[in-house]
């Protein structure tokens, strides 16, 4: 009988441990109202920091737009001076000895368009016309006009000579120091440069394969465009040129 006592008195106890932990547990009701004025608290104090950001945004433009204005009026009031513009003056130069001629030494290099090379050239004050070193010379008709058929060695004498053909333009007599004799020759028109320069003149055709040079300028080249240094050789400069060949 006691223990049955003692049963249900231990039981009771432990129920009503657990009825009290269960009441503790409980979820506890939601204050609605209490919910509702917190929300309305905090969305009151997010709006005035929004509106005093505004206010601090308005301040500080007010203030920006009147330092600009500031400065647009000092700007308009000041005055530049303009800067005094300092003019070279000319200095009085002499006039050139050459009179715009160009500069020929005793020796050039003369390239030959109508035969497509370089010479190596005499550049001869002493001598009135110019000629050329060519071989086979033969005078031909064309069209009723006088030609002339040449052979001259534009590559050296390693090289076979060229053959070229060219109208007459007039027939010249040149007489030799050495010889009482006058010798006729044939006449072709040519266009030269030396250097950067380009002129014409005429060439009368001649073997001169006696002679250093294949080429010679005289007087006739030389009047109203250039002047000779005889103390410079090659002032224009030197290239490879086709050499006078003895044959």
């Amino acid at each position: 009988m006691l223990k049955q006592i003692i049963c249900i008195a231990v039981i009771s106890t432990l129920a009503g441990c657990a009825a009290t932990k269960t009441a503790e547990n409980a979820p506890q009701p939601i204050d609605a109202v209490a919910l509702e004025s917190g929300l309305a608290k905090q969305q009151a104090d997010l709006v005035n920091a929004i509106d005093e950001s505004k206010q601090a945004q308005t301040t500080g433009f007010t203030a920006l737009s009147a330092q600009i204005k500031a400065l647009e009026t000092q700007i308009s009031t000041i005055s530049i001076e303009p800067k005094e513009t300092i003019v070279p003056v000319p200095m009085d130069c002499p006039p050139s000895p050459l009179g715009g001629k160009f500069l020929l030494g005793a020796e050039e290099n003369v390239y030959i368009d109508e035969v497509k090379a370089n010479f190596n050239t005499r550049i001869d004050t002493g001598a009135e016309s110019s000629s050329l070193d060519a071989r086979n010379i033969i005078l031909f008709e064309r069209d009723g006009k006088q030609w002339v058929r040449f052979d001259v060695f534009t590559d050296g004498a390693e090289a076979p000579a060229q053959t070229f053909e060219s109208k007459v333009e007039r027939f010249v007599r040149i007489k030799q120091d050495s010889d009482e004799k006058s010798d006729r020759r044939p006449v072709i028109h040519a266009h030269l440069k030396i250097g950067k320069y380009k002129a014409e003149t005429d060439l009368n055709l001649v073997d001169r394969s006696h002679l250093e040079f294949p080429l010679l300028l005289g007087r006739k080249f030389m009047q109203d465009i250039a002047v000779v240094d005889v103390g410079q050789t090659y002032v224009h400069g030197k290239k490879k040129t086709a050499t006078v060949v003895n044959k």
